[in-house]
């Protein structure tokens, strides 16, 4: 008997799942055999404890292929939180992404490994923020981005995603909006509407990183690579891209395209990329990524503490009514786009993402 308990036998076999996909990100046998017994003992564990694991595409490797029930975006990953018969979520991200899978499912325990996981965005911006603003725009209605804080999100009439933004913008009552807190989703959505937009000034300590400079210098090395970019990111990055969206929109255009096209760009959180040089093992993701240190607090250590024996910080809990108001923001998001969140683009539909068990 080894680590935990498990069998010669049973190592083996969760080495080889790990080696069959994370092989395609440099991972040797090694590496797979020295995870398996945590991977092993977080699935089989969640399994008694009835919980789902969720995680953000921003993850690192072995959570989002080692444990992962889900891979996603943030809201597709809290749909799928709200929609799950279990009765226990594991939200393996950010702050605020735990926060939003707890308004959508409240009878359930969330649990957050990393609580001291932020997020510059949702940091930039407060309730009493909002409540300023208000007092400054009394006639605009406010869309906030989902990277916010379930406090801010109360305080909002709608909530959007970066693939709906546009839609939410063009479908809400009124001339005159507020987004908040993304400055540069602000200024990208700016360019596509009519409608009067008053920008906060959050902005995405990864995504800003990226310049025009830096766009112009891959596509000169790489002119047969598609430029995938987040549109959290610099307008004048934005306006070079192939596609422009979030982390869903990128693998929905990487899974859409014709075979002949080998060579892709993504210009967003490192993580995104190991995902998919393992879900497309065919296709080459050339390096343009950032880290994002907040998405790398959690790891399989802190999922298995979390899973064996959560701290009161990892247990997410929001306040009742802050839930209830919250909530009805993210409804009117779903009211507006009818179909649901991933039916309405900017420009490109995210449909899918987060859809399917992992296998």
């Amino acid at each position: 008997m080894s680590a935990f308990g498990f069998t010669k036998e049973e190592l083996e076999k969760e080495t080889e799942r790990l080696y069959a996909q994370l092989k395609n990100v440099g991972w040797s046998r090694g590496e797979c055999e020295y995870y398996a017994p945590w991977t092993l003992r977080i699935r089989n564990l969640a399994k008694e404890k009835d919980a789902v694991i969720l995680a953000h595409s921003y993850q690192t490797p072995d959570i989002l292929f080692g444990i992962a029930d889900f891979r996603g975006d943030s809201l597709g990953l809290s749909v799928q939180a709200r929609d799950t018969k279990a009765k226990m979520i594991v939200f393996c991200g950010v702050r605020f992404m735990a926060e939003t899978a707890k308004i959508l499912s409240p009878e359930k325990v969330v649990l957050h490994p990393a609580p001291d996981a932020g997020c510059s965005l949702s940091e930039s911006c407060s309730g009493e923020d909002v409540r300023r603003l208000r007092a400054q725009y009394p006639h605009a209605r406010f869309v906030c981005y989902v990277n916010t804080s379930a406090e801010v999100k109360a305080e909002c009439d709608v909530v959007c995603t970066s693939a709906n933004a546009l839609a939410i913008i063009e479908g809400v009552d009124g001339d005159e909006i507020v987004f908040l807190p993304d400055e540069l989703m602000g200024r990208n959505l700016q360019q596509m509407t009519k409608k009067k937009i008053h920008i906060f000034n959050g902005r995405c300590i990864v995504h800003e990183t990226f310049t025009k400079e830096m766009a112009l210098q891959w596509k000169e090395t790489y002119p047969d690579a598609k430029l995938l970019v987040h549109t959290e990111s610099r307008p004048e990055v934005v306006e070079l891209a192939d596609l422009a969206g979030g982390t869903g929109d990128m693998i929905r255009y990487v899974r859409e395209s014709p075979s002949t096209q080998k060579r892709f760009m993504l210009v967003t959180e490192c993580g995104l990329s190991d995902r998919l040089r393992v879900e497309f093992p065919d296709k080459e993701f050339i390096g343009t990524c950032s880290l994002c240190p907040h998405m790398k607090r959690v790891n399989l250590v802190s999922v298995l503490q979390a899973l064996e024996n959560p701290t009161k910080e990892q247990v997410v809990e929001v306040p009742e009514d802050v839930a209830r108001r919250a909530r009805k923001a993210i409804e009117k998001m779903f009211e507006i786009t009818k179909k649901g969140a991933y039916d309405t683009k900017m420009p490109h539909s995210n449909k899918g993402e987060a859809s399917g068990r992992c296998e």
